[in-house]
Formats: structure tokens, sequence, C-alpha cells
């Protein structure tokens, strides 16, 4: 590169000097042609003068031609002049890959100018008449030159914007991987394994087509843990089970508005929920900065929740619930997840103005510290902690307040499976799901009367009376309990019983077809069997299969009897 541009960069002096008036050829270049024999002493004369330049050079074209105008044999070159030209024009080829196409001598003279001259002159006499043409080749070099520089300047432009577009999403990813590292900052309970990765990889396949899956198989996986990384895609998958298995019913469904046109909306839990911002995970990193990306998600998470339920709008509690879903996944699917929660599971009975779910939780809770733990009712008792000093933070931010995010996120593992009791009977080790049931007919039972005690009642027989069908209604509760369960396993038998039935159903269909393509198939054949015997032939066929099915059906006939 160095060289071409060295020779390409000496051509316009050698131009400008032959168009000089005072021109005179230098000495090293009379030597040269005068021992290659090539150069006249007359022509050197003329040449070394300035003033017959013009002349000499149109008495050397002329002279390249002959008589009768047909152009001479063009000249031989010695290997000085081969290695001359190599390194004073701006060609880039060999001296073997000079030749033209038309099958001339290799060592012929090559043209000092840019452009190839034709073969009718001397290479000399173009040397020296190319200085008008020179201009004309430079004007086309220089707009050449403007044409490409304009296009490299184009692409460069589309390469640039394209990295920017590039950048701005590797941008995007880091600041996502690096929301997500902060959001995922909590110690897991226990250590998820390799197996259980790749077992949940195979689950999360079917959450994308919809698949029932068998749900001994989950609990099975949810026991062996649930992967941090993809916990949110977890929660989803087992919201789809779930609703898969129970439809909620059409009164019950929540309104079809989108999470996009709720945040387009005003609320008037506005306050409240700005002030429970701060409150809601002040530890944590993602939620710690104040009117950061944290709180600004879960203030239009808040935010469109109270306005899709207006029974419910916004209560204390919700902020965590909500926070533990923004954990894990995108505003939008924390969005389909709380209601799921709050409708599909009914955690929004217990964030209702009268609070009745939650009332009767403390009083589950109660009585179960009073039948099975004894000694611990006994001190709180003493010291006078009621149930809503203690537990009320925890039913209402789903332990989300008080135990650390590893705990709860493993509660949320099993949310959708069990009930908020259901995680201090697996603390407590105990069998409570019937006492539940009992606790809370209890509780309805003791409002009422309480509700009717305020109107007075003076005679103890209604008293008696009252207690003797608290009775009778708690027995015949626990026995219609017993047959709730036992209806329960019956309708799981029965739907095995006809999932069982139906694919056996339609493997008979399946074999009923085939018979029937056979049975075609051989009516097919016997009538071409038909057309080609004679008549003969057929009726001694159909008397013979007369007899056969006789004696067929005479032994049926005798193995049936005793």
């Amino acid at each position: 590169m160095h060289k071409e541009s060295n020779s390409s960069s000496s051509l316009p002096s050698l131009h400008t000097s032959f168009s000089a008036p005072s021109f005179t050829a230098p000495s090293f270049l009379k030597s040269f042609y005068q021992n290659s024999g090539r150069l006249s002493p007359q022509y050197e004369n003329e040449i070394s003068d300035g003033e017959g330049r013009k002349r000499t050079s149109s008495t050397c074209s002329n002279e390249s031609l002959n008589a009768g105008g047909t152009p001479v044999t063009p000249r031989r070159i010695s290997w000085r002049q081969r290695i001359f030209l190599r390194v004073a024009s701006p060609v880039n080829k060999s001296p073997s890959a000079m030749q033209q196409k038309d099958g001339l001598d290799r060592t012929e003279l090559l043209p000092l100018s840019p452009l190839t001259p034709t073969m009718e002159e001397e290479p000399l006499v173009i040397f020296l008449s190319g200085d008008e043409d020179t201009e004309k080749v430079e004007e086309k070099k220089k707009s050449k030159e403007l044409k490409s520089l304009w296009k490299k300047a184009i692409h460069q432009q589309i390469l640039l914007l394209r990295m920017e577009k590039e950048n701005q999403k590797l941008e995007a990813r880091r600041d996502e991987l690096q929301s997500r590292k902060v959001k995922l900052d909590y110690e897991e309970v226990g250590s998820c394994q390799k197996e259980v990765l790749i077992t949940w990889d195979k689950k999360l396949l079917n959450c994308r087509t919809k698949i029932r899956c068998d749900m001994e198989d989950i609990h099975t996986s949810l026991k062996d843990g649930v992967p941090k990384s993809r916990r949110g895609e977890i929660w989803q998958f087992l919201a789809l089970q779930y609703r898969l298995r129970h439809r909620l019913p059409n009164k019950h469904q929540p309104p079809d508005t989108s999470y996009k046109e709720l945040l387009k909306q005003l609320t008037a839990q506005q306050h409240a929920i700005l002030v429970d911002l701060g409150r809601t995970f002040p530890t944590h990193p993602y939620f710690s900065v104040q009117l950061g990306a944290g709180q600004l998600s879960l203030f239009n998470l808040l935010k469109a929740y109270s306005l899709l339920d207006k029974e419910v709008g916004y209560c204390q509690g919700i902020s965590f619930v909500a926070g533990v879903l923004l954990l894990h996944m995108s505003e939008e699917q924390a969005f389909e997840m709380l209601k799921f929660l709050m409708y599909d599971l009914g955690f929004r009975k217990q964030y209702r103005p009268d609070m009745m779910s939650l009332q009767i939780q403390m009083y589950q809770l109660s009585r179960l510290l009073h039948d099975y733990h004894r000694e611990l009712y006994n001190h709180l008792e003493e010291n006078e902690i009621s149930p809503s000093l203690y537990a009320a933070p925890w039913f209402l931010t789903l332990f989300a307040s008080q135990f650390p995010l590893g705990f709860v996120a493993r509660v949320f593992d099993t949310e959708g499976q069990i009930n908020q009791l259901m995680v201090l009977q697996q603390v407590f080790e105990m069998d409570i799901s019937k006492q539940l049931h009992a606790y809370e007919v209890e509780y309805h039972v003791l409002q009422d009367e309480l509700l009717e005690s305020s109107y007075t009642c003076e005679d103890n027989e209604s008293l008696e009376k009252l207690e003797r069908a608290n009775n009778q209604l708690k027995r015949q509760n626990m026995d219609l309990l017993e047959k709730l369960q036992v209806a329960h396993a019956k309708i799981q038998a029965l739907e095995s019983n006809l999932e069982t039935l139906l694919t056996r159903e339609t493997k008979m269909k399946a074999l009923i077809r085939t018979l029937e393509q056979d049975k075609m198939a051989y009516q097919k054949t016997v009538e071409q069997i038909r057309k080609l015997l004679p008549a003969d032939a057929l009726a001694n066929c159909e008397s013979l299969l007369r007899d056969l099915a006789y004696s067929n059906n005479d032994k049926a006939k005798t193995g049936n009897k005793p």
C-alpha cells in the first residue's frame, strides 16, 4: 500500500514537468533510452530543447503509424525498462500479468497514465500527450472517490444506528438482570438440586400447553424444593393447575379490566397506599429507595387492585403480598397472581370491611392452642395477649411482615394447595383439617348466640334448649364433615374411573373403525370372487357355508347346556 501511494503521487509531478515550457529530459532517462537503443540522437536533442517538445511528440505519434495508417507493432522493452515502469506506474499487476488478452507480447511497453491507452500509440508518446487527459481523469477520480465516501458514510451511519440499538438492548438486559439480582437478594430456605430444576423445567412446558398434571407429582416436587430463579414462573404454573381443576363461578369472577387501563384511572386510596410504601420491606434493597423502581411498581400494583376490587379497595397487609409477588415477576404478572390469590383462593374475604374471615382464623388459632398446647394458651391468657396482637399480621400479610423472605417464599409455594393455618399445622405437626372446620362452625354458632343474647332471655329453659340445639348442631356438623370427606373421595375415584373409561372408549372406537374397514375390504373381495366363479360353484359354496353355520350353532347350543 505504501509503494502504490508513492507511485500514484509521483504521476502528477511528472505530467506537470512535461507540460512546462522549459522542459529538459533527465540524464538518467537519456542514458536509459540510449543504452536500450530505442531513442535516436535527433529525438534526444529535440527532447532536450524545450520549445520543440510538441513537435517531436507529434512526429513520434506520426511515426508510430505507417503509410497505410495501420498501427506499428509495439516495441520490445528491456528488463531495466520493465523495472522502471513497475516503479513509476500505479499498476499493481506483476509483469507477467500485464499482458493483454488479445495475445500481445509480455515485454511490450506499459503506459504511465492511469487510463489504459489503445495499442495504436507509442507508450512514450502517450506519456507525453497525456497532460490534457489527466485533468479529466482526476475529476472522474474525485467524483468516484466522493461517491465512495458518501456510500461509506451512509453505511457507517447505518451501522452506528444499529450498534446504538443493540447497545440499548444490552443496557436494558443488563438493567433487568441487575434488578432481578437485587430482587432475589434473600436467603433461600434449604438448597435446590439440579435434578429438581430439570423436573420443574419439564413441568413448565405444560404451563404453555395448559395440560393437567398429576397433583401428587406436583406435591412431591414442591417438597423437594423450588428454584429461586424460576419461582415466579412456577407460581404461575401452580395457579394455572388450580384453575384447570377449580372453576370460579361467574358471580365471583373479577371484573374484566386490563392492568394498563386501570393505571390510567385515579384512586381514592392513593394517600393510604403512599403511606404504606415506606413500611413495606424497608430493609430490602429493591424497596428501600424512596420512590425508586420498587416503590413505584408497588404503587402501580396496589392502585390497580384498589380500582379493580371496589369492595376491598386497599387494606393494610396487601402491600406485603404484592411486594413478594413483585420480587419474582413483572407488574402485569404480579397483578394476575394477586387476582388469583384474592378471588380464586378467597383471600379477599379477610380484607373486607367486616374482616369476618380474619376473625374466624384467629378464633381457630386460639382454639387450637387451647386444645393442643394448653400451657402456651394459659401463658398468653395470663399475660393478656390476644391473637389479634401477634396473629393478625401473619394472616393479613401471609407471614411476609414477620418472617424472613426465604420462609415466606416457601409459604407462597404451597399457598395454592393449603390454607394459612395449615402452615401452622406443619410447624406443630398436627392433623387439624377436621378441627378447623368444626371451629369455624362453632364460631358462627357463638356469634348467633351473642346476637340472640342481646335480646333479654329471662328463662333458663331457653338457654338449656339452645345448648342442646348447639350440641346437636355440632354433632350434625361433624357427621356432615365426615360424609363430605367420603363424598370427596368417591368423587375423585369416580373421576379417575371416568378418565379410564374415556380412554377405553376411544380405544374401542378405534378398533371398531379398523374392523369396519376390514369388513368393507372382505366384502369387496367376496364380490370379486363371485364375479369370477360360475353359478354352480357359487351354489355349492353357499350350501357349504350354510352347513358350517348350522353345525356351529348346534355346537354352541350343546355347549350352553348343563
